[in-house]
């Protein structure tokens, strides 16, 4: 099948997570850091790589409008990295919008075109993003050449309603960009199983990593099949891990049964 955009439509693709030690403030540092790891994930193959949350500059709430000033020229780079490759690239950057402050996963597409962007529902108020960033109002699943794909940002992973929307919009793949810390670690990881497997969609799952922070984090970025396996786990250093992903098992596992399609909504309420 190929797609009004001229790029064929694939369901057998090479996923990528990219996680590193982003040092709040220090852009300069941490984009470096950040086109390395795309560099080489690209070299490996890879279709689609997702990056943690905040990647550019941490959370650096002080300056936070400094650096989302620094967004579209970011953005420009990574388009001409998703071209050049033809690779997918997804993660949260702060955004600066008609005066308003968003922390938003913006997701690159392998024409060098942004395919669609995710303003972060759910501000998480222990890291004061409540006090930096406007909410957005909305949910973002968008039609791709690999099918469709769900967006979502850290806090928003203890909000199961968050992913079935997404499942029910038809997502097979959700992308979740992150800075969850170490101390609730063992959270993360049920809480991206239990995402995938209640809602049967591949998930990918992306951490930063670093240790003597406050407060730490130890990425176990990951990615994790429609059953719950994990297919691959960048463990606690910074680094990427990758695996070999066929969309189409979305459709087979649910085939064999479907609790998605076995709702009664109406007896809920």
């Amino acid at each position: 099948m190929i797609l009004k955009n001229g790029i064929p439509k694939k369901t057998k693709i090479k996923a990528g997570v990219f996680q590193f030690d982003i040092v709040p403030g220090d852009l300069k540092s941490n984009v470096k850091r950040a086109f390395l790891g795309i560099e080489a994930l690209c070299r490996a193959g890879t279709d689609i790589i997702v990056l943690p949350e905040l990647w550019s500059c941490g959370f650096d709430i002080p300056n936070m409008a400094v650096h989302a000033g620094k967004t579209p020229g970011i953005l420009s780079r990574l388009k001409a990295v998703s071209e050049k490759h033809h690779v997918f690239i997804g993660g949260s950057l702060p955004e600066k919008k008609d005066g308003m402050l968003y922390n938003t996963f913006f997701l690159i597409g392998p024409d060098g075109q942004l395919v669609c962007a995710y303003r972060k529902i759910h501000l998480f108020a222990p890291m004061c993003e409540n006090e930096c960033f406007s909410p957005g109002d909305r949910l973002t699943c968008c039609e791709t050449s690999i099918g469709k794909i769900g967006l979502a940002t850290c806090y928003d992973l203890r909000f199961p309603e968050v992913f079935r929307s997404l499942a029910l919009k038809d997502a097979r793949l959700i992308l979740v960009s992150a800075h969850w810390p170490h101390a609730r670690i063992m959270h993360w990881e049920i809480l991206l199983r239990a995402r995938a497997i209640e809602n049967q969609v591949f998930i990918m799952g992306v951490n930063a990593c670093g240790a003597g922070k406050s407060p730490e984090f130890s990425g176990h970025s990951c990615i994790i099949a429609p059953e719950g396996e994990i297919l691959a786990s960048a463990g606690a250093k910074p680094g990427y891990a990758a695996a070999m992903i066929d969309l189409d098992t979305v459709e087979r596992v649910r085939k064999r049964f479907s609790s998605l399609y076995e709702r009664i909504p109406e007896a809920y309420d």
